[in-house]
């Protein structure tokens, strides 16, 4: 599970696959009012408020987005009269959750330099249709599929491949759009294979 502060009342938490696993729950238990789900969900708040010192109660919008080959991102942020006051601390906890499921087919991968873009680019194209688009930001590259529908043991395959050269991203398209910069902006896969050798 990493944590990380996006603003004063906004953080954000990233679970992978194997996190969740150890936990007893799978990819289709989140979208479930189940009692493993409040536990992880207690969980997560804690470790926010050990690592980030990030208090909840009161109203709190709770966003997940499944992502195929990463995991889950919850944002976590705090309504007005989250903070309590000193004078309320005898009153019990409680929170309000206000919560929006969303799953995505984008798979973002990053990689340490180009040459590993390369070398997955020219094993991952027969998947892909040599779709993707190409980032680079803060010293990585990072390879955007969107929109990727596959049967369930080439999706497999094709994380395989993507995790044998890469590791799955925490970052969102929406940030690498922002203040990443694009080095390949459409059909990457297929560039990346027609002008470089592996």
């Amino acid at each position: 599970m990493k944590l990380e502060r996006l603003n004063q009342d906004k953080i954000r938490i990233f679970l992978t696959f194997d996190d969740l696993l150890e936990r007893g729950i799978n990819k289709e238990d989140i979208w479930h009012d189940i009692p493993k789900v409040h536990e992880l969900f207690n969980d997560m708040i804690n470790q926010a408020y050990q690592e980030l010192d990030f208090e909840i109660s009161g109203p709190v919008a709770v966003e997940v987005y499944s992502l195929p080959a990463q995991g889950m991102v919850v944002i976590v942020t705090r309504g007005r009269g989250a903070l309590r006051d000193q004078e309320e601390d005898d009153l019990e906890d409680y929170y309000e959750l206000e919560v929006t499921l969303d799953e995505s087919d984008d798979i973002l991968f990053s990689f340490a330099n180009f040459d590993d873009c390369i070398q997955v680019a020219h094993k991952i194209t027969p998947f892909v249709d040599g779709r993707g688009k190409l980032y680079k930001y803060h010293g990585r590259y990072y390879l955007l599929l969107e929109g990727i529908t596959l049967e369930e043991k080439d999706g497999d395959l094709l994380i395989a491949l993507l995790s044998e050269y890469g590791e799955p991203s925490t970052q969102s398209k929406f940030v690498l759009n922002e203040y990443g910069t694009v080095i390949i902006d459409d059909q990457a896969v297929d560039v990346l294979c027609r002008y470089f050798k592996p």
